[in-house]
């Protein structure tokens, strides 16, 4: 498996790590303006939280056990811990998906996801994607808080 979708988690999440460090003053990733509802630091913490959750925690039984309102009730953590979090988290994906056999892949997802049964990797994309759209808001967040 992970040829298949780990590079693309690697990579994604090395570019949130990129975005949070290019904010000129680390006490605007928590800015919020009219218009955003969430703060970069606020999307850091729910990627890292989703990831360490269905991937980590439901598939390589990591134990992580997921506090999502705290994913965006939580403010003003330093930079260099979210940096550590990501970091961690691609720890985490390596290490789980790197097990994860060709029949893993096709297995029914242990959860639901949006109230459906669908394939490991099936939800492995859909989370590749959920990703990808967060990444895109902060690295939003920060053009207009800079």
């Amino acid at each position: 498996m992970q040829p298949i979708l780990f590079p693309f988690f690697e990579r994604d999440l090395n570019k949130l790590i990129e975005e949070i460090s290019l904010y000129k003053n680390g006490e605007d990733i928590w800015n919020i303006r009219e218009g955003i509802n969430n703060s970069a630091g606020n999307l850091t913490l729910h990627i890292v939280g989703n990831l360490k959750h269905f991937i980590g925690a439901t598939l390589g039984k990591t134990g992580y056990v997921r506090e999502r309102d705290k994913e965006f009730s939580l403010k003003n953590i330093p930079r260099d811990q979210l940096v550590a979090e990501v970091k961690d988290t691609i720890h985490i994906l390596k290490n789980t998906l790197s097990r994860l056999s060709e029949e893993d892949l096709e297995k029914d997802f242990p959860l639901p996801i949006n109230h459906s049964v669908s394939s490991t990797v099936t939800v492995l994309i859909y989370l590749l994607a959920h990703l990808n759209y967060h990444l895109g808001q902060v690295n939003y967040h920060r053009r207009l808080i800079g």
